[in-house]
């Protein structure tokens, strides 16, 4: 199961914030005026058990990167430096018929993985974010200019004028949530995915330094 390729790598959660999201209270203006404070993304668990499934359903058979990289893990409670812990767990690996350049092949291939479910994320979030603020948005510019109308208009239409400064008001605080949800989500994936792809980026260097 994919908890198995969890174990190895150490990912610290840090506690989540909570977001303030903006109220519109005034009459509405322009929506480019509008613009909500987006938080930095950090690593999230959904994102990364999503990350260690696609690398469990892509798991090579037989000894590859991931063994060794357990090997590596089995070795770090022991007194001894970095190159020594690659290279022993490197002779334990050889037994089993692995090479460096194995090694790197095997887990470039991860990297693949971990980056093709990037471009499927980006995907999904970039419809997301046209379906929860695209449309809104045209909303909000159709509503802007009927408001910019009927305030040319005579003092009979001051009711309906307000009755559209609500429903601008009220979908500002739409997109105000909207884009927030949005971009943390977009943020805690790319988080997730850098954390992840520099650990084994920085086993490839390592494999390749210590290796040779």
């Amino acid at each position: 199961m994919f908890k198995n390729i969890k174990s190895l790598f150490i990912v610290e959660e840090e506690p989540k914030k909570e977001v303030a999201k903006s109220v519109a209270k005034d009459p509405p203006k322009p929506a480019t005026e509008a613009t909500p404070d987006i938080p930095s993304g950090q690593a999230s668990q959904e994102f990364m058990d999503i990350l260690f499934k696609a690398m469990q359903d892509n798991n090579i058979e037989g000894f590859d990167y991931l063994e060794f990289k357990k090997s590596l893990l089995s070795l770090k409670q022991m007194q001894m430096d970095e190159p020594t812990r690659y290279q022993s767990a490197f002779a334990m690996a050889q037994t089993l018929g692995a090479t460096p350049e194995k090694l790197v092949q095997t887990a470039q291939h991860y990297l693949d993985v971990l980056k093709n479910e990037e471009q499927k994320f980006q995907k999904a979030a970039a419809n997301q974010q046209e379906k929860l603020i695209g449309t809104r948005e045209q909303e909000i510019a159709q509503i802007d200019a009927a408001l910019k109308t009927k305030a040319e208009q005579i003092k009979q239409l001051t009711q309906e004028i307000e009755q559209h400064q609500q429903q601008a008001a009220a979908l500002k605080k739409e997109i105000a949530e909207a884009t927030i949800k949005v971009e943390t989500t977009k943020h805690n994936f790319v988080a997730s995915y850098q954390q992840l792809a520099a650990q084994i980026a920085a086993d490839i260097e390592n494999i390749k330094e210590y290796l040779k």
